[in-house]
This record gives structure tokens, C-alpha cells and sequence, in this order.
């Protein structure tokens, strides 16, 4: 969820006569930010996650599964404890994209107890129980990264009528009202991106390839009131999609964390950028789309495609990708040589930044955002008081959707600066996704306790982000990633625990399997869960939490090893076994719905050993509190138990 300004949104023809206003004004506003909070230190280590939620109706009778477009009738009520300042809140809940969507996060954020990591999985699970009492009895909350029938006949309930000739989105397949209502941001963004780019939105992603599927797999629009744009628009063997809300009406698992400033900060985005590929191709759960088995088994590419408002002209420099994609420079100064990716920039907003003082990374980054366009913006926030004011740096900071994003601190906030992680796929169950979060925040304090290096080169990130989305990546394909983690700042113990696993400076990096990440290769390389593992004989952890830890990890680990199953390919499983699948590629409503109803069971607690393993939850519902003095001003650099 971006920028969720109120007021009156300007059309794109006004939009853009204000860019270059925007542009100027967002970047004096970013400026004066930087002087006032760059040299803020000693925030402790805060973080949270994100999961976006789907509600779906079922009708037993008829063996459907529908979007149940009711979001805006749930949010005012799920937000009445939050909008009169109640205190104690399990969740915090906004709007997104779609009207069967919303967005819970923690109601507090996580702080530097390791006990923190026992009440992940609780609270996730009282997210969902918290909007489920408020759903009819045929309604549920669903952890989905795609529907499988999105854009079908009648996905939603109520079902609605759809003209795309008379639309705002202009979809053949995705109704307005499937968009959600109650703020103005997410049909301007969809008409704004379309109308910038001179055409409609062009997704094809090619279709799985089944025994019965037909070849050519071509679709005939005539009778969806195309107009022939989207009969050229779409590939042979390929699922076209035409509008915004295939990409942004996807569900994901974001983290953000807090850094002690802005120097670990920047640290943590460039040294979490190469583990963006490999958290997406573990995290895979999204390979159907449109009713139809596609050959990939991520959303990353569809959603890229989405957003793209690239005009013609534009599609064609190499340098300018869509604004959903990668990172396309490190911040920090260990980053700048792998930085060797062309990036384009503006080169006066650069010259602005540096002569304020700000230095060459960290200017080329800001530049580089600032070469689009606003796609958004609001009559009442034209003129802005720049002094006290970062909206207009943030409607363009929020619409670059990279791989890793750089968050400064808010104006007159207690909130210090933070890196976003944003390629994970949300997945089924609450004991998973706290896993993954868990496996990610674990990594970002072994990254700062052993100071490890795990860079490559920005154009072997883009090459890993490609691979992570084929179909059972997590198995097949091979990733660049950093041989040897070590650097001249690693503490001695982890130096010699590196060489004990045989990092080698011989290569700084090399192709390496999903498992050989995850687990290591003897003799080679060490893993990220064995130095995770490593890390926590540090900590001076309670009996609980260290059980809800290490399932994680194991979680983590055989997911990667192949002994359980990704999402996407548990899916694939099923619907290739249904009696009713032709073998077509297609997932009609009794599949849809059969494949839904099993993942209910599965969120509700049934078990799916092919999927978990044999969990044995032990997470409490609230964070201790007994907090040590010694707790309270954590550096967030790491948890030591001598603290």
C-alpha cells in the first residue's frame, strides 16, 4: 500500500502538467529531511510485517469459490480502536488495491527481545480471527498471492456488470468495482498508468504447457467487446492480462525494519538486495492466474508488467526498467563497485543533491527515482510548505516498487530510518509466513553481528530475480550469490567459523542452488541457516521461543532442500490430481473451489505434511513484559546475552 493521501485526484492530463512541480518540490522536501535527520542515531531495532488478505464467499451448494468485494464495509470497523487511540492494539488494518482485499500489520511493532520472535505466529493468526468474526458464515480470510480465477466470468460476489468500452480500467476481464472504493488512489493509479503509457497494460505470461493444452493457445476477445487492441496485444501460448489489477489485486509478505541510523540502513538495503531473489523463489505460491496454469510459478514479472507506464519510446532504453522491478544501485560504499548496472538518473536533481552536501550514492539513488513521472496526485497537495511537508517526495518515492526500498524517517515522528523487503509471496498458513518473516529478520542481525558482505553485481541480481520466478526454481535453477561472506570488519569468531566452511576468496561469488544458499555445501560454503544457527548460541534465548525458531528454520531449510513442498508447486499438485482437470492448463470453478476449500482447512489447522513437515505450534499471544534496562537501549546491532 502506497501514499494514502485524502483529497481531490487530478486527472492525468493535470497530473502531468504539475511533474516537473512535483519533481522539484519533492526533491527541496527530501533535502531538507536529510539535514534535519541525518545525523539521528541509537534507534533500536523495530520491525514488522505485512500480509495482504483476501476475502472469499463460498456457495457449498454450487461448489463456488468467489472474491467477496466487502472491504470497504470491513474497514471502518476493523479501524474504530485505532481512530480513537484505545491502546492495545493486535492489528493495524488499511485498504489495498483490490475490494476483497485488506492489509493487516502488527498493531505495535516488534522490538530487539528475542521473545518477540514467539508472538509472531499468534498475532497473525489473531489478525485473521479479528476480520473473520466480522464475516457471514460462508466467508473467510484466505492468505492468497493470486486467486486462481481473477478475471474469470463471475469471480466476485456480488457478482457485477462489466463494460470495458465504458470502464475506467477498460479491462476486458477486471470489473471497477473490483477495485476498492473507498479511497480515490487506486483507480487514478489505474487510469493514470494507462493513459501515461499511451495504451492499455500488456501482461502475458506464458501459459503451462499440458498434455491437452491447445497449440497454439490462442484466446478470442471478440465477444468481451475488444476492439482488437488486446487481440494484438496478446502472445501465442501465452495468459493475457490487461489491467492493473492482475499485478496490484496479488497478495504479498512484505518486512520493514528499523536501523540504529542511516548508515546501517543503507547497509542493510544492499546486503539484503541479493537474498530478494532467493526469498522469492522459496516463498513461490502464485501459478495460476486468470484460470489458466502458467509456466512460472511468481507474481513478481505480472505485477512488474501491471504498473509498467513506459511509452513506446521508452520501453525501448535498455536502462529504464518498469517501476516495479529490482534495485538498480547499492547505497553503500562497500556496494559502489558492483554497481554496474547503466543507471539512468536526472542529472540536475544529482547535481541538487550534491551540492546540498548529500553524497554520490545516496544522490544517484534519490536522481534515479526522480526520472518519473507522479502518476498521482491531489488538488489540496499542490503547494506544500517544503520546511514541514514530504508528500510530494513520497508520491514519487512510493511508486518506485523495487525489490528492496529505502525509507526515511517520516517528518516530526519517532520513527527513525528503515529498509522495506518486499518480494516474498504470502503463504497459506500463519506458521509459515511467521517463518519467513522470522528467517529474515534473523538474517539482518547476522548480517550486522558478523558484518558479512553478501553483494554481487546489480546485473546478477536482475539475471536471479528472472530465474526465481521459473517454474520450481527453488529446485532446478542455480542463483549468483557471494562465495565468500567474510570482510576486513568480521569479528574473528565469525571469520573462523567461515573458514571452518570453507569460504574461499578465490571467487567472490558463483552459481549456487537454492539449497546450497539455504543449507550450504560442505566444504564450500556455509549456508544462511547454519549461520543463523551460529548467531543464536549468542543469544540468551527462553526454551519456547528457541523451539518456535528452530521449526522455522527447519521450515526454511527443507523447503529448500525440496523435502517440502513450495506453495506454487503443492498447488500444481493438486489441481493436476483433481478429477475434473482436463490436462488443458485450465482451472475451471470446481477446481477453483475444491483447491480453496482445501486451503481453508489448511489455515484453519488440518495439516498438510507435504507442505509444513509436523509443526508443533508453542507462540504466545503477547510480548513479556519484563523488559531489562539493557534491553531498552538496544543498539539494534545485536542481541548478545553478556548485554
Amino acid at each position: 500500500m502506497g501514499l494514502l493521501t485524502i483529497g481531490s485526484p487530478l486527472t492525468w492530463e493535470e497530473t502531468e502538467k504539475y511533474s516537473d512541480h512535483v519533481r522539484k518540490h519533492g526533491v527541496i522536501q527530501f533535502i531538507n529531511l536529510y539535514r534535519q535527520l541525518k545525523n539521528r542515531q541509537n534507534d533500536c531495532l523495530k520491525w514488522g510485517d505485512e500480509i495482504e488478505y483476501m476475502i472469499v464467499k463460498f456457495d457449498h451448494a454450487n461448489k463456488t469459490a468467489k472474491l467477496c468485494l466487502k472491504a470497504e464495509k470491513l474497514l471502518p470497523i476493523l479501524q474504530e480502536k485505532e481512530n480513537k487511540n484505545q491502546g492495545d492494539l493486535k492489528a493495524l488494518w488499511r485498504p489495498e488495491y483490490g475490494a476483497y482485499m485488506i492489509e493487516g500489520t502488527p498493531g505495535t511493532p516488534y522490538g530487539s527481545l528475542s521473545s518477540c520472535f514467539n508472538t509472531v505466529e499468534a498475532n497473525m493468526k489473531a489478525r485473521r480471527e479479528e476480520v473473520e468474526e466480522l464475516l457471514e458464515s460462508d466467508e473467510c480470510l484466505l492468505c492468497l498471492t493470486s486467486f486462481p480465477r481473477l478475471g474469470c466470468k463471475n469471480f466476485t460476489f456480488p457478482p457485477v456488470e462489466h463494460d470495458p468500452r465504458t470502464s475506467v480500467l477498460r479491462s476486458l476481464f477486471f470489473p471497477d468495482l473490483a477495485v476498492y472504493g473507498g479511497h480515490p488512489r487506486f483507480k487514478t493509479l489505474s487510469r493514470n498508468v494507462a493513459q501515461r503509457r499511451k495504451k492499455k497494460i500488456i501482461i502475458n505470461a506464458p501459459i503451462y504447457r499440458d498434455k491437452n493444452t491447445p497449440d497454439p493457445f490462442v484466446e478470442d476477445f471478440s465477444k468481451l467487446y475488444d476492439d482488437g487492441e488486446s487481440a494484438r496485444a496478446a502472445l501465442p501460448n501465452h495468459v493475457y492480462m490487461d489491467c492493473m489489477g492482475f499485478g496490484m489485486g496479488c497478495s504479498c509478505l512484505q518486512v520493514t525494519f528499523q536501523a540504529c541510523n542511516i548508515n546501517e540502513a543503507r547497509i542493510l538495503y544492499d546486503q539484503l538486495a541479493p537474498v530478494c531473489s532467493i526469498a522469492l523463489a522459496l516463498s513461490a505460491a502464485s501459478p495460476v492466474h486468470r484460470g489458466y496454469l502458467i509456466d512460472k510459478d511468481c507474481r513478481w514479472d505480472i505485477i512488474s508488467g501491471a504498473v509498467d507506464d513506459r511509452t513506446d519510446e521508452e520501453l525501448a532504453l535498455k536502462c529504464l526498467k518498469s517501476r516495479y522491478d529490482s534495485i538498480d544501485s547499492y547505497l553503500s560504499p562497500a556496494g559502489e563497485k558492483f554497481n554496474d548496472f547503466e543507471l539512468m538518473y536526472d542529472e540536475n536533481v544529482y547535481k541538487q543533491l550534491r551540492e546540498a552536501g548529500i553524497d554520490h550514492l545516496l544522490s544517484q539513488h534519490i536522481a534515479h527515482l526522480f526520472i518519473r513521472d507522479p502518476i498521482l496526485l491531489f488538488s489540496e497537495k499542490i503547494h506544500q510548505n517544503d520546511e514541514e511537508d514530504t508528500d510530494h517526495f513520497e508520491n514519487i518515492q512510493s511508486t518506485n516498487w523495487q525489490t528492496m526500498r529505502f525509507k526515511p524517517p517520516p517528518p516530526n515522528s519517532s520513527i527513525g530510518w528503515r529498509v522495506e523487503f518486499r518480494t516474498m509471496e504470502v503463504q497459506i498458513t500463519e506458521f509459515e509466513n511467521a517463518a519467513y518473516v522470522v528467517f529474515i529478520v534473523l538474517l539482518t542481525r547476522v548480517i550486522l553481528t558478523f558484518q558479512l558482505n553478501l553483494l554481487i553485481p546489480i546485473t546478477k541480481n536482475n539475471e536471479n530475480l528472472a530465474k526465481a520466478q521459473n517454474r520450481d526454481a527453488v529446485l532446478y535453477e542455480k542463483f549468483w550469490f557471494r562465495k565468500d561472506l567474510t570482510t576486513g570488519e568480521s569479528p574473528p569468531e565469525a571469520t573462523a567459523y567461515m573458514a571452518e566452511c570453507g569460504c574461499s576468496d578465490e571467487c567472490e561469488y558463483a552459481l549456487m542452488t537454492i539449497n546450497e544458499i539455504i543449507n550450504g555445501k560442505e566444504n564450500e560454503f556455509p549456508g544462511l541457516v547454519p549461520l543463523i544457527q551460529k548467531f543464536l548460541t549468542s543469544m540468551d534465548v527462553d526454551v519456547d521461543t528457541q523451539c518456535s525458531i528452530q521449526q522455522y528454520l527447519k521450515l526454511i531449510q527443507l523447503r529448500a532442500k525440496g523435502e517440502l513442498l513450495t506453495a506454487a508447486r503443492w498447488i500444481r499438485n493438486f489441481i493436476s490430481k483433481h478429477p475434473s482437470y482436463n490436462f488443458d492448463s485450465a482451472v475451471g470453478e470446481e477446481i477453483n473451489y475444491d483447491l480453496l476449500c482445501s486451503i481453508n482447512q489448511i489455515t484453519r489447522g488440518t495439516g498438510c505434511p507435504e507442505l509444513l513437515g509436523h509443526p508443533t505450534s508453542r507462540t504466545r499471544d503477547h510480548i513479556p513484559s519484563a523488559v531489562t534496562k539493557a534491553e531498552k537501549s538496544y543498539s539494534g546491532l545485536k542481541i548478545d546475552k553478556n548485554t
